[in-house]
This record gives structure tokens, C-alpha cells and sequence, in this order.
């Protein structure tokens, strides 16, 4: 085969592969990440919860750092674990 002939070749596979990359995207790569935008939209509670500018009622400032204290106190020192006797009862054997 001379050169001229490759070069055809190569022209024309090129060509194919290429056409492929023009093609329309499929249905589900259209629609991808719907879903999880659907799902974080029905998991909020009240979405214009930015636009409230009332600040926290029913908590005044002493009161908040002291629970805020214990919450971080519970990190430093975990409760107490205790054993568990498991007996499997009414379960044949």
C-alpha cells in the first residue's frame, strides 16, 4: 500500500471515531443529577429559613453556653460501657 492510501485510511477511521464524539448525549446523561437535586429539595424543611432575620427566641445567652459547654464536655469523657449478656431464648437450637 503506498502512503496515500494509509493516509485515507487513517482520514476515514479518524472520521468514524470522531462522528461518535458529535452525537446527541443519551436520555439518562440528560437527566443526570436530577435525583439528588429532587432529594435534597424534599429533605428541606423550610427553605427561606435564610431570609428570616428574627434571631433565636426561648434561649437566652447563659443558658446556651452552658449547654453548649456540657455538649463538648460529653466528647472528652465517654459514658461508661457495660457488658451484655446475650442468651438466645425460644431459638432451636
Amino acid at each position: 500500500m503506498n502512503p496515500i492510501k494509509y493516509k485515507m485510511l487513517f482520514s476515514l477511521i479518524s472520521l468514524a471515531v470522531l462522528s461518535g464524539c458529535a452525537t446527541k448525549a443519551p436520555y439518562l446523561d440528560s437527566k443526570f443529577g436530577h435525583a439528588v437535586n429532587a432529594a435534597k429539595g424534599q429533605q428541606t424543611l423550610n427553605p427561606d429559613a435564610s431570609r428570616n432575620t428574627d434571631p433565636v427566641s426561648g434561649l437566652d445567652g447563659k443558658a446556651g453556653k452552658e449547654s453548649m459547654d456540657r455538649y463538648d464536655e460529653s466528647f472528652k469523657t465517654p459514658p461508661k460501657t457495660f457488658n451484655v449478656i446475650n442468651i438466645n431464648t425460644g431459638q432451636p437450637q
